[in-house]
């Protein structure tokens, strides 16, 4: 007998699953799905490990029978924590037929697997970092107050004589780009700029490396446990940490520790520093710090083959004991100094042991403190040199860059992703990160590792050389166009859960293509006045609504360029509603909180194109 069937199965519905997405270990998790078919077949919720091995086969009892579906239900929990899939299988005793994922909907034999992950009973984020606006400085670039005393930086660098001169990008002789011209902002300026960040509504600073560096990036760390000299001073860091606590702000640090540099007081390739050099030096007491290989060129493995870049050997005892392990390790030394936290550099160029001790280190000597992986896809089911990944099952990472949520917004505002492909990011990343994760995720719309938002939404002809992409500025008529639509990126920026990081600069209108043109000097004399002041109501939305901060998040609908969905905490219910349509018209039942590109029109509400629109509708 052929058993002729039809499948219904939505995981983002509570009808079918509950709780939505993931599950904590031991916690019970109902199940059900309705079948269409002759009699009533054995169906079961077949459970598989990340590499497809079958661990269980779960009965499924039939519950009732309404609309013609027999529905089928069973509560099950998993104790192990760990990546997991589901699917189901009806069998009526002569055939057996599989339910499987089919574009987010049930399909008979087709398709794939749901996926389910189980992380710690007691696992939590510090609720001190939940839905909070992030700031992110490049630090040589934001603002400079007074002179450092530069007499330790390593040399040859240049300071440039004008804050608005362009950033170097042209090779030396040697056809090297040197990324050794600076500006002078330092640990000072940003001080001093603390109550600009305080009134446009900044709960976090994330600052890019400030340790001792040959470049302006500071990514080639030499002195993990000293402030590179034009920044300023370990005391500056202590006063900057400690003003910024008084006006409610956290601090994060960027910690770059799968590679150092080639001129660090550890590798020390031209010996400049008076230790052992690991380079040279095969009784080095940092020479199984690295990770040295006669058979590369360079005679060591440096980070994507620049070999001013060495690549640590991060589960070596003596670099796990001075970076996380020791009474005055590297995570010891900042955290006691006013750090709140680290966001790592590459995260996935870390070994998972090294990311999970180093997190239990952090919570041992601050149990608020935020630990913040730069991942650009969807973490929880990342592999990384052939490994999988456990950034959220072994309780490594409390967050991460959220890149997915970037790309589908930006992708959705400029015409190149529909209003499906946008709600499929959005609930696909809610449904795989624990809900104390997506709570903290970063979610940027620029970083120093991606171009201006604004020249990517206004920019319509691109220039191809370099030398012109360095000098470019939008028009008048570019920019207005950029405005528009960042308005509506930055809106769902600040309303979708996670924390909305403002890249420094892109609340004053900056612009910029690709590194180094995305690393400007803020232009303090040109602040675009009402974008600013758009950031900040943002900011305001965000802080005075729980249910942006911490509120779970539904798709109501999504359809020919309009998205629609609610947060929701016990206290408070709130819709908002994006339109990237020339004209989108619907019916006017609550008082907007807040609205752009849109006109009340007696009981109707028109949004024009790169409307949007927030509701609190309890």
């Amino acid at each position: 007998m052929v058993i002729k069937m039809e499948a219904f199965f939505q995981s983002r519905q509570q009808k079918y699953k509950s709780p939505f997405g993931c599950i904590r270990q031991e916690e019970p998790c109902r199940v059900a799905v309705e079948l269409k078919a002759e009699g009533k077949p054995a169906v079961y919720l077949i459970i598989e490990d990340d590499m497809g091995n079958r661990l269980r086969g779960i009965p499924m009892p039939y519950a009732e029978t309404q609309d013609q579906k027999h529905s089928y239900e069973c509560i099950f929990s998993i104790s192990e924590c760990g990546l997991y899939y589901y699917y189901f299988q009806v069998d009526d005793g002569t055939e057996k037929l599989l339910i499987l994922k089919n574009r987010g909907q049930a399909a008979v034999n087709s398709g794939g697997k749901w996926q389910l992950t189980c992380f710690a009973k007691e696992y939590d984020t510090p609720k001190s970092f939940c839905g909070k606006v992030m700031y992110q400085i490049f630090p040589d670039r934001f603002y400079r107050s007074g002179q450092c005393d530069a007499s330790d930086k390593l040399r040859p660098f240049s300071l440039h004589e004008k804050w608005s001169e362009t950033p170097e990008y042209r090779p030396d002789a040697k056809g090297i780009i040197q990324n050794n011209d600076f500006f002078g902002g330092n640990l000072n300026g940003i001080i001093e700029k603390l109550p600009y960040l305080k009134n446009l509504g900044v709960e976090v600073l994330y600052l890019n490396p400030i340790f001792k560096a040959y470049s302006n990036h500071r990514y080639d760390t030499c002195d993990y446990k000293k402030i590179d000299p034009l920044l300023g001073t370990e005391q500056d860091f202590q006063r900057l940490a400690g003003q910024a606590h008084q006006m409610g702000m956290k601090l994060l640090l960027d910690g770059v520790f799968s590679h150092t540099g080639e001129r660090s007081i550890y590798f020390d390739k031209y010996e400049e520093h008076g230790n052992l050099s690991a380079c040279n030096h095969p009784d080095s007491p940092y020479r199984n710090w690295f990770q040295f290989d006669t058979k590369n060129p360079n005679g060591y493995h440096s980070w994507w083959g620049i070999n001013t870049l060495p690549c640590t050997n991060e589960m070596d005892p003596g670099f796990l004991d001075y970076v996380i392990d020791s009474e005055d390790s590297v995570i010891a030394h900042w955290l006691r100094l006013g750090a709140d936290g680290f966001r790592l550099d590459v995260a996935d160029e870390l070994p998972d042991e090294f990311i999970k001790r180093l997190h239990q280190r952090v919570k041992e000597i601050k149990p608020d403190a935020l630990v913040l992986g730069e991942v650009w896809e969807d973490a929880s089911y990342k592999i990384s040199y052939s490994v999988r990944r456990r950034y959220f099952v072994d309780q490594e990472l409390d967050a991460t860059m959220n890149y997915p949520y970037k790309d589908a917004v930006i992708g959705f505002v400029q015409g190149t992703k529909s209003a499906e492909e946008l709600a499929e990011t959005v609930m696909s990343i809610a449904e795989n990160y624990p809900k104390p994760v997506l709570d903290c995720v970063m979610n940027s719309l620029s970083t120093h590792d991606t171009m201006r938002i604004l020249t990517v939404l206004g920019v319509e002809n691109a220039p191809q050389r370099r030398s012109e992409r360095a000098g470019y500025r939008m028009s008048e008529r570019e920019y207005r166009s950029a405005t528009e639509k960042l308005k509506l990126a930055a809106f769902l920026q600040f309303v979708l859960p996670g924390c909305p990081c403002i890249y420094y600069g892109d609340e004053a209108g900056m612009e910029g293509f690709e590194d180094p043109f995305n690393r400007g000097c803020f232009p303090w004399e040109q602040i675009d006045g009402s974008l600013f002041t758009f950031y900040q109501s943002l900011a305001k939305l965000k802080q005075e609504y729980s249910a942006l901060q911490i509120g779970s998040i539904r798709l109501l609908f999504a359809e020919n360029g309009v998205c629609c969905f609610e947060r929701e905490t016990e206290e408070e219910h709130l819709v908002f509603l994006v339109s990237v349509r020339d004209s989108y018209d619907c019916f006017l039942e609550h008082q907007p909180v807040t609205l752009g590109n849109a006109e009340r029109q007696e009981s109707r509400l028109v949004l024009e194109k790169y409307g949007y629109v927030l509701f609190r509708t309890d």
